[in-house]
């Protein structure tokens, strides 16, 4: 069995209780705040859950061997496991799950939720998606990279 296949469960877990922290969030707040506002509460949340996080985590890219510093961050990360990415936007657009696909696909993470706390109830502000990247599917052109699945 392969460790990513162990993992998924875990990252099952997890996303579920963020997604209860991120309900609760919405619930007390609603929507009109700023992303910062909700970051904050989201974390808030998460520690009540017992849940490890860091936030607004430095993300370098790597090229021809060297970590660049470009000034991206992640949000928050869960568990060491999943990549949460939060938005305040009028509609999740498709460059908000590309942005985190390309977190995911940098860190070397599989799983991240993101949640757009503009949205008139979270669940339609909410994408799972998944990253099934792997080196090898790298060189195939057409190879598939993610699953996005609205929970």
């Amino acid at each position: 069995m392969k460790r990513r296949d162990v993992e998924a469960p875990r990252e099952d877990l997890v996303t579920d209780q963020i997604i209860g922290a991120a309900i609760e969030v919405h619930r007390i707040l609603g929507p009109g705040l700023l992303e910062s506002a909700y970051e904050q509460c989201l974390c808030y949340e998460l520690s009540l859950r017992k849940l490890s996080f860091e936030c607004q985590v430095p993300l370098p890219v790597a090229y021809k061997g060297i970590k660049l510093s470009f000034g991206y961050k992640m949000d928050v990360v869960v568990e060491s496991v999943v990549v949460v990415e939060l938005k305040t936007a009028e509609t999740l657009l498709p460059v908000h799950s590309g942005q985190l696909l390309s977190y995911l696909r940098i860190s070397g993470k599989s799983v991240g939720l993101l949640i757009n706390f503009n949205a008139p109830t979270l669940k339609g502000g909410l994408r799972r998606i998944v990253n099934h990247f792997s080196e090898n599917s790298a060189s195939l052109e057409h190879a598939p990279a993610e699953r996005v699945s609205v929970r």
